[in-house]
């Protein structure tokens, strides 16, 4: 089981880190942090820079926790917040990745889930440093905190179509 969980956090973990490293730099197939800017401004959220900054070191910084069963619960509560909000993005097209849907996300989401349920194993460095086991309780505030902050993000950060189909926020570009 100890193996099971490592190979999960390790893969988990490091795809969630890499896609923030993608929001803000270059590397890993990114477009640099204006391209991470633009990004949230064409998803339609308010905060630019900022919020793509806050975006892309959320997920590095869950991901890497999570890769070394760090703080699982918080990491694994992170995470689940960042990848709600790709779930409301994407929930417009359906479930389904082939058609830009919400279920990578939402896979990542679960993972994070079971992984604050499950703890992350001997492996890890929470059972290093002798944190685990969680007592349950903070493993179900991670579950229900996690992608209520993303919830609450969403409705905070993002602004409503304009008419015409466009963001308030590409109208106050132009």
């Amino acid at each position: 089981m100890d193996s099971g969980l490592l190979v999960l956090r390790l893969v988990a973990g490091l795809l969630i880190a890499g896609h923030g490293v993608q929001k803000v730099s270059f590397r890993l197939g990114g477009n640099g942090l204006a391209g991470g800017t633009e990004e949230f401004r064409h998803d339609g959220f308010r905060g630019g820079r900022l919020t793509a900054l806050a975006a892309g070191g959320s997920q590095i910084g869950a991901g890497l926790f999570l890769a070394a069963g760090l703080l699982t619960p918080a990491a694994a509560m992170a995470a689940m917040g960042v990848m709600t909000v790709a779930s409301t993005v994407k929930w417009r097209n359906g479930l389904w990745v082939q058609n830009d849907g919400y279920e990578y996300p939402l896979v990542l989401v679960i993972v994070c889930a079971v992984l604050a349920l499950t703890g992350p194993g001997h492996w890890s460095a929470d059972h290093a440093l002798g944190l685990t086991p969680w007592p349950l309780w903070v493993s179900v505030a991670a579950i229900v905190l996690g992608p209520a902050s993303g919830l609450l993000t969403r409705v905070v950060l993002h602004r409503p179509p304009a008419p015409g189909g466009r963001t308030a926020c590409a109208q106050a570009t132009d």
